[in-house]
């Protein structure tokens, strides 16, 4: 039996393999900290660095190491630039404004790009003691001139639907929007546009603190549930917004372009009154 090649690594190899990085980034981030340790010692007085001498060395062998920038460019990691979150917390509250002084706030609202290009803001309209909410998307050409929210032929075709379903448009429900000002040429919100406005709205919905919310179209849908499933896979059920019953269903703009789509909506409706039928009974 003769006997196979011998294999040698070739010079520098284990030097740029990401695990000896990574162990050699560590012992580079400690000697930094201990010599850090060092010179604040010895700019201490005397007692208090004696103390700092007896205290226990802190344990790293639960701690994750930090990437430096080589060593995550070495490795395909992320930096910790490109690791930041655009999301906040949905946790996370501003303090809630008087009514006037949030609709003060958005007419002056200056978080992002559409401030340069709208007419005006579009705050809402309806009843903010009403116990429907519904929620589009963001205001068209008639809106911005407008200053109302659903005031165009997307807007007829909601109240006829409201009507059907024995709502006053007025004194039943409480409209709003996902964006207060209108993108230009009616185009799809974008993300930042989104997240700019969207404490605006948190703040609207605990001020009407609503049975049910009805959410109309893509936008509407994905930034309250915060997924991005479609209305087809989300409609026909009931979800929850912060322990808010809402319903999925499509925008009244979609509608007129998809006229088979109009007896889904409809559906949407009626599953809408009922569950909001049963919320309304006394426990």
């Amino acid at each position: 039996m003769g006997l196979g090649p011998q294999w040698q690594a070739r010079d520098g190899w284990f030097e740029q393999h990401p695990a000896e990085l990574e162990r050699q980034a560590i012992l580079h981030s400690r000697q930094q900290q201990s010599l850090a340790s060092e010179a604040s010692a010895a700019a201490q007085p005397p007692q208090q660095a004696v103390a700092a001498q007896a205290s226990p060395v802190p344990s790293y062998s639960n701690q994750q190491p930090e990437h430096s920038a080589p060593l995550a460019a070495a490795l395909h990691l992320p930096s910790d630039s490109a690791r930041i979150s655009v999301t906040p917390s949905p946790n996370v509250e501003e303090a809630l404004l008087g009514w006037e002084q949030l609709e003060e706030t958005v007419a002056n609202c200056q978080r992002c790009q559409l401030c340069n290009t709208r007419t005006q803001t579009v705050f809402a309209r309806g009843n903010p003691q009403a116990r429907w909410m519904l929620i589009g998307e963001a205001p068209g050409e008639h809106e911005d001139r407008q200053g109302e929210p659903f005031v165009g032929k997307a807007g007829q075709l909601l109240d006829n639907m409201l009507a059907a379903a024995g709502l006053d448009r007025d004194r039943d429900v409480y409209i709003a929007n996902v964006l207060k000002c209108r993108p230009p040429g009616n185009r799809n919100p974008a993300p930042e546009e989104i997240l700019a406005c969207q404490t605006y709205l948190q703040q609207q919905i605990r001020h009407v603190q609503p049975t049910l919310i009805l959410a109309l179209g893509r936008f509407a849908v994905q930034t309250l549930l915060q997924t991005e499933q479609s209305i087809g896979r989300l409609r026909g059920q009931l979800h929850q917004y912060q322990g808010i019953p809402l319903i999925a269903t499509y925008h009244p703009a979609y509608l007129l372009r998809n006229l088979p789509d109009k007896a889904k909506a409809w559906q949407d409706m009626v599953l809408a009154k009922q569950h909001f039928a049963r919320l309304s009974q006394p426990a």
